[in-house]
């Protein structure tokens, strides 16, 4: 098959996204997760809530939970979402049985869904660097796969989410 876009609906003026893209990650530790993307990957919190039943149950989200915001440097953001400790623990326990039957991150282009969150760096060689004792672990092989004057490397943090971090210094001699 040939590399071709489809033509893109076309979305009515009446509809405008008004933020950036966010992407919804479910953890067992908040504190951890949140502590990785700010150090290692440099996201900023920009919010921390608590939401009760009366809005988590309804919206299909389990009950009542703890959300962190985490601005990423180039514009999107990453919710980190705890179910409270204050839940039902068969929902909890239920949650975390639906994460263990979940098919292996790698090959990723196999799994359906969301698969992976992209970053995107002027240079991924110190992320890379600081992932293994942030409790990551790579799941590229090599670590760094130089392809079409990109660098790209993918990693699972401490839970196993899928990131690939990504630069454009794949041509760079020095790199190879």
């Amino acid at each position: 098959m040939a590399d071709e876009m489809a033509e893109p609906a076309q979305v009515s003026r009446e509809v405008a996204m008004t933020q950036p893209f966010e992407v919804g990650v479910v953890v067992r530790d908040l504190e951890v997760l949140e502590r990785f993307y700010r150090e290692v990957l440099g996201c900023v919190p920009v919010r921390h809530s608590r939401i009760p039943h009366a809005i988590g149950g309804p919206a299909g989200l389990g009950g009542p939970l703890l959300v962190v915001w985490l601005q990423v440097p180039s514009g999107g953001r990453i919710k980190l979402i705890r179910l409270r400790a204050d839940a039902d623990a068969d929902v909890d326990a239920d949650a975390d049985a639906g994460a263990a039957a979940r098919p292996s991150a790698v090959p990723l282009a196999a799994r359906r869904g969301l698969s992976y969150v992209t970053f995107h760096f002027d240079d991924i060689v110190p992320v890379v660097a600081a992932l293994p004792a942030a409790g990551a672990r790579p799941l590229s092989s090599p670590i760094v796969v130089v392809a079409r004057d990109r660098r790209i490397s993918f990693w699972a943090d401490p839970e196993g989410n899928v990131l690939e971090l990504v630069d454009r210094r794949g041509g760079d001699q020095e790199t190879r």
